[in-house]
């Protein structure tokens, strides 16, 4: 008995793990779910009202169309139903941190959604972001066409980074560089040999004002990395050029219990605009600059 004991506890222990781990699982897929749920009756409930004339409470029966046939379910909203309700893979943010970004796209969608990193959360955020325009950057070509092959929908973008992890020190002593803080866009700033500015992007990124960015990649928890500095300092710079009739940006940074992740979001999105913070996720509301090119990062104390 003596010798079996250890055994016995050993399995015990597992199992509890194992059951939490499940537990874990399936919390974050319900949430998936859910929140997809429930933009669908929200957008049902829109279809409804919108298409319904003003004398039409007095009816017998409603339409959910114009000519009285069904609406379909919008594309991207089934293929993430499908997606979260059949793979064992779950988003990379957990409940609570998706939770942030939900309610800021509950309250602003549809609207133009920039997101570094093409990963498992993807299909969720474009179906979230119904009828706008989500537009993810990626680093890993071969990821892009595998991601591509399976959600043929997602608006993605191969995007190359020339900094590495271990250059975070050196670039960011950049925050003080008028090259980097004293120019009104980051065209500007990539002219002026910026070395935060990232350079080569696709011609979506500049078609549009972008009113949403999370900022969830590139990689950076190896020394080789490219890091997060410059998708940072671009999502900081978006915000700043962003016409001031069309409101502040809303910027998410996912990772924060990280160096690089902390120091350059506290220094380039600036500790005066974090509405909030939940796990790892840190969300930012940054007013437009555009009017007052050269101003600092931070406000003034």
């Amino acid at each position: 008995m003596s010798m079996s004991s250890p055994v016995h506890a050993r399995k015990a222990l597992h199992l509890v793990a194992m059951k939490a781990k499940l537990q874990s699982f399936l919390g974050l897929r319900l949430l998936v779910v859910a929140a997809l749920a429930a933009f669908l009756l929200l957008f049902s409930a829109r279809t409804l009202f919108s298409t319904s004339s003003p004398g039409s409470a007095a009816s017998s029966h409603l339409r959910l169309s114009g000519d009285g046939s069904c609406s379909k379910l919008p594309a991207p909203v089934a293929d993430a139903l499908v997606h979260y309700a059949t793979s064992n893979s779950t988003p990379q943010q957990t409940s609570a941190e998706i939770g942030v970004s939900l309610r800021v796209l509950q309250r602003r969608s549809p609207c133009n959604f920039l997101v570094f990193g093409l990963g498992l959360d993807s299909p969720m955020w474009a179906a979230l972001n119904h009828g706008g325009r989500t537009v993810f950057l990626e680093e890993d070509a071969s990821w892009i066409a595998s991601v591509r092959a399976k959600h043929p929908g997602l608006e993605s973008y191969h995007v190359a980074y020339d900094t590495r992890l271990t250059d975070a020190d050196e670039l960011m002593s950049l925050r003080d560089h008028p090259g980097c803080t004293a120019q009104p866009d980051l065209a500007a700033a990539a002219e002026a040999s910026c070395r935060l500015a990232l350079r080569g992007l696709p011609a979506a990124f500049h078609e549009v004002e972008w009113d949403l960015v999370m900022v969830d990649a590139p990689t950076g928890w190896v020394p080789e990395a490219p890091g997060r500095m410059g998708a940072i300092y671009t999502a900081g710079m978006v915000a700043r050029a962003r016409r001031p009739g069309d409101g502040a940006t809303d910027v998410f940074v996912h990772d924060v219990d990280r160096t690089v992740e902390d120091r350059f979001s506290k220094a380039f999105l600036c500790d005066a605009y974090l509405a909030e913070q939940v796990g790892r996720i840190r969300h930012f509301v940054i007013p437009s600059h555009r009017e007052k090119p050269g101003t600092p990062f931070c406000p003034l104390s």
